[in-house]
């Protein structure tokens, strides 16, 4: 069987330079890896992947350390890992603590993320500074994805402006009756997002002189029942009742639906919803809700680590991701009276 010394010897190069030029690694010229893939093609030389490990000090291998998979938004940015990392060649190895917390020392305090891994993304992970310390101590690149951490870089739309966006539309249409169904901060899930779009939605309020009314600020934890459970106290509280809903996902927007409807408060005729995501269930069900793409800004996030494994500049601090306004039939103006 050819192996990689045979490539070597019928090119008179080093071992090294025959990997470094099969796995696309900078520190070869065009000609030199040029020359190699038409040798290794011309001998048949199929690369052992241990070896290419070994040569390189690689794992070809990507982690991404999550909170819990069974959210819209982080199987949705998981795909867009994978996608990326397939095209390179790279397998994703995925740490989740379970929605409990319980595996953060296993994660963070042993050797499972210093050797199995070549980079690290971290989603939507509030980190303690033991834990933020011992990223930054580790020598390779890593970044956050959908929820800012102090200290590193982070891949994410604005969420500021998209909560800007959603509140301005609604103010738009007339509504000064706004309530926010917010995120919670459970196990340390999107920890920064909740506090960005609450502030967003406060401050609308106060730019067009309108109440931000404590009783009209509840919490759904980013879950469909939770939200709901909180929408049905929100409803059926005694005096004036809102004529719109601010919700700070789209599966937080899909339990305010469902409460409105059992109570036969007709949307979007006496109350209009929007929300954040454009879930997939958002079309159907006919939400008004401001679009972002996890399954982009997971691609984008390890593209941007790919590259700079393959001796790209760090790009210090990554653009927003885009963000945009879709309406359907949820939101109308308020009701004259």
């Amino acid at each position: 069987m050819t192996g990689i010394d045979d490539v070597a010897r019928a090119l008179g190069v080093s071992t090294a330079t025959v990997s470094r030029a099969l796995r696309g690694l900078p520190g070869v010229s065009a000609a030199t890896r040029g020359k190699v893939l038409a040798k290794a093609e011309e001998l048949g030389y199929v690369a052992s992947s241990s070896a290419a490990h070994l040569a390189s000090g690689r794992t070809m291998a990507m982690g991404v350390l999550l909170p819990l998979i069974d959210r819209w938004y982080f199987s949705s940015a998981l795909e867009g890992v994978d996608r990326a990392l397939r095209a390179a060649g790279y397998d994703m190895v995925v740490f989740s603590l379970g929605g409990t917390g319980l595996n953060r020392d296993r994660v963070f305090h042993r050797s499972m993320l210093r050797k199995r891994i070549d980079a690290l993304l971290v989603m939507c992970m509030e980190l303690t500074p033991e834990e933020l310390a011992a990223l930054q101590q580790l020598d390779y690149p890593n970044v956050t994805i959908g929820g800012f951490v102090d200290g590193l870089r982070n891949v994410s739309i604005d969420d500021g402006g998209a909560a800007t966006d959603a509140m301005e539309y609604l103010i738009g249409l007339g509504h000064t009756r706004i309530a926010h169904v917010r995120g919670g901060g459970e196990y340390g899930i999107e920890f920064a997002v909740p506090q960005q779009r609450e502030e967003a939605y406060r401050a609308a309020l106060e730019r067009h002189g309108l109440d931000a009314r404590p009783q009209w600020l509840i919490t759904g934890e980013f879950r469909f029942l939770e939200s709901k459970l909180a929408a049905a106290r929100l409803f059926d509280q005694p005096g004036e009742r809102p004529t719109a809903v601010f919700a700070s996902s789209d599966e937080m927007a899909f339990g305010v639906l469902l409460a409105a409807q059992e109570r036969g408060i007709r949307v979007p005729d006496e109350l209009s919803v929007i929300g954040i995501d454009d879930h997939e269930f958002a079309e159907p069900m006919g939400l008004t809700t401001v679009r972002q793409s996890p399954e982009d800004q997971g691609s984008y996030a390890a593209e941007l680590l790919l590259g700079e494994l393959q001796g790209a500049p760090r790009l210090a601090t990554p653009p927003f991701q885009p963000h945009e306004l879709i309406i359907r039939r949820s939101t109308a103006p308020p009701p004259s009276s």
